[in-house]
């Protein structure tokens, strides 16, 4: 499995948060397992940004899509990054490593933060379900 079919989210669409849109990932796709990123994660709002960078892991959930063309249109409509959007657009879909719970690195999709993340509390655990 590679990026085409991988997604790594970090924050609301994870699997045991009470988000409906969570819960459609989760019937769109499957978890794969927990991973981890080099990041750092950012509090936006009542959800979370990552930013890539060497500040430390940020921590999360693989899934793998059943259908990833049709689900990564709908996700990045959610996350205000299609092109329907204007610009800026808060995120942008990115492929990054991710060291999975067995220990080996992939490559999967996520969602960048887009904006200048400096004035947002940072999480220092790089879990937003922590």
């Amino acid at each position: 499995m590679s990026a085409p079919d991988l997604l790594f989210v970090y924050g609301t669409l994870r699997a045991g948060y009470d988000d409906p849109m969570a819960a459609w990932l989760h019937a769109a796709g499957r978890l794969a397992g927990r991973g981890r990123a080099r990041g750092s994660l950012y509090r936006v709002d009542d959800y979370p940004g990552m930013v890539a960078d060497d500040g430390g892991w940020v921590i999360g959930d693989i899934v793998v899509l059943d259908d990833p063309a049709a689900a990564l249109a709908i996700l990045d409509e959610h996350e205000q990054c299609s092109e329907s959007w204007p610009e800026p657009r808060e995120y942008r879909r990115e492929r990054i490593m991710v060291v999975s719970d067995k220990h080996d690195p992939i490559e999967a999709w996520t969602y960048i933060y887009a904006h200048d993340a400096r004035a947002l509390e940072r999480i220092g655990s790089g879990d937003f379900l922590r």
